[in-house]
């Protein structure tokens, strides 16, 4: 280490008992054991519920990471109201809520819609009473049905579609400029209906 100038000394302590200051971990292996344990005491105590609460297919924020599809917090109102599900009830038959997640497209709020119906199909409510069972509980043969405890599956990310020649309209489609051009209608919108209702009341009072 080099000195320079009229400072003071180093008197750096590199001789210290490192060995008692070095954290371990040796219980790693016990604790994987004990992890495990809690899971299948978990499990066992679930009955046969499913282990994970059914979660939204989303995607992620931002064109880096959109492509994917991964589990969401839970299920917007608009999506549980669509697929026939009370909101207050959903958590009582394994259904996550996200009261601040917000629909922004069409084609994802169908998908979760869709995957709303189908656990509805695959779900066996038993009834707390047997000799009256409630409204959304199962009876007759649907409660001798067999049971998994597997999670649903998300659908697969990206639809492929068998090879086929590009089409003279399809080729001849300006993507960019059409995005351009639907952008501009969307940001003006106000203006221009405040310009064309301006029109109108000018026309119509030149008419009287």
């Amino acid at each position: 280490m080099t000195f320079s100038k009229n400072n003071v000394l180093h008197n750096n302590h590199f001789h210290k008992d490192w060995q008692r200051r070095v954290r371990t971990w040796f219980n790693q292996a016990g604790r994987k054991h004990r992890r495990r344990q809690d899971r299948q005491t978990k499990a066992a105590r679930l009955g046969i519920r499913p282990l994970q609460l059914l979660r939204p297919a989303i995607r992620p924020s931002t064109i880096r990471y959109n492509m994917k599809i991964r589990e969401g917090r839970g299920f917007t109102h608009a999506e549980l109201k669509e697929a026939g599900v009370n909101y207050r009830e959903a958590r009582g038959i394994g259904i996550c809520v996200d009261r601040r997640r917000r629909n922004l497209s069409e084609e994802g709020k169908n998908l979760n819609v869709a995957r709303l119906k189908d656990y509805k199909a695959r779900l066996i409510v038993f009834p707390k009473n047997a000799k009256k069972p409630k409204k959304n509980e199962s009876t007759g043969d649907d409660l001798k049905a067999e049971t998994t405890r597997a999670p649903l599956p998300l659908p697969p990310a990206v639809e492929h579609e068998a090879p086929r020649k590009i089409t003279d309209e399809e080729r001849a489609f300006k993507a960019a400029r059409t995005l351009r051009i639907e952008h501009s209608k969307a940001k003006y919108a106000g203006k221009l209906a405040i310009r064309r209702q301006k029109k109108e009341e000018e026309e119509a009072n030149k008419r009287k």
